[in-house]
């Protein structure tokens, strides 16, 4: 069946920056080592992943539905660098010059466009991997939905289907919601309930199903636990909502028409323009191929 592939950029962009030597830069002497690791995810997951539709999905800067129900939603990120916001819009060229489909909407993130496209996909009994170093989309892993994790840098990545996901967070996919209710997320500053530790989540979301099942059970725990759930039921509940990504949002599938396919000449006169020779030799066409295998990038 087709396989879907969906990026989620930034946190591809922000991976790769901090990955790679800020040296990097292009003639002009502006920094292009986010762009640089970027382009070298995409080559990778085209090979190891050979995705019928590729789609890369932005956040904006405007503020999403979740600013407006918290108004400290993410207000402890530090500021971006200057030298990552100046490569961007290169990183957009690339994903438009590589015949990616690009898709942002506004009041919406990433992760929510990620989340409706995968969901539709499934419907349509499509397999779906997400590409991303963000665990909150663990929670879209399904079935028929893998992530392709960045666990260090850009090079060490792992598949995880709902096995792998229970191995690295201790809870299924379908219960990281209600775990991120309970611990909070720090990153993007909301609270979970405080004095509840990812042990405490894990141990409780193993008895009972979700955080709302263990507001059912009060009674049955330590009276310190059940006083601080208590206490703080109404944080549980925002956290909950911040953590859920949206299946909703205003985007529709790619359809036939939307095949991908790779522009070798277009996308190799771009990364020239960029100075990435090593790059430029995985673009070549491989020697002696079956046409079939001539679409797949052949990546040494």
């Amino acid at each position: 069946s087709a396989k879907l592939v969906l990026i989620d950029s930034h946190a591809v962009i922000h991976r790769a920056y901090h990955a790679l030597p800020q040296t990097l830069t292009n003639r002009h002497g502006q920094p292009i080592n986010a762009v640089y690791g970027f382009a070298k995810m995409i080559l990778r997951v085209v090979d190891e992943l050979k995705p019928n539709y590729l789609v890369a999905a932005f956040d904006l800067p405007e503020p999403t539905f979740r600013h407006q129900a918290f108004m400290g939603y993410q207000a402890n990120r530090p500021k971006t660098d200057e030298e990552l916001i100046s490569q961007f819009e290169l990183v957009k060229q690339l994903v438009d010059t590589f015949g990616i489909l690009r898709f942002e909407r506004v009041g919406f993130e990433a992760d929510d466009l990620i989340g409706t496209l995968a969901c539709q996909a499934t419907k349509k009994k499509m397999k779906t991997v997400i590409v991303t170093g963000d665990k909150d989309i663990l929670q879209l892993v399904s079935d028929s939905v893998e992530v392709f994790l960045m666990r260090q840098g850009i090079s060490q990545v792992e598949t995880l289907d709902r096995e792998g996901v229970r191995r690295i967070l201790g809870v299924w996919p379908e219960q990281v919601v209600d775990y991120k209710a309970l611990v909070g997320d720090s990153s993007d500053n909301y609270p979970g309930v405080p004095g509840v530790g990812p042990k405490t989540a894990e141990k409780l979301l193993g008895e009972y199903k979700g955080y709302r099942q263990v507001y059912d059970h009060l009674s049955d725990l330590p009276a310190s636990l059940a006083e601080k759930l208590e206490k703080n039921r109404s944080l549980a509940d925002l956290s909950y909502q911040l953590a859920k990504i949206e299946t909703k949002a205003p985007v529709k599938l790619p359809g036939k028409k939307d095949v991908w396919r790779l522009d070798r000449e277009r996308a190799g006169e771009f990364i020239e323009t960029l100075g990435f020779k090593s790059l430029l030799r995985k673009l070549e066409e491989p020697k002696n191929k079956s046409d079939s295998e001539k679409e797949q990038l052949s990546l040494i």
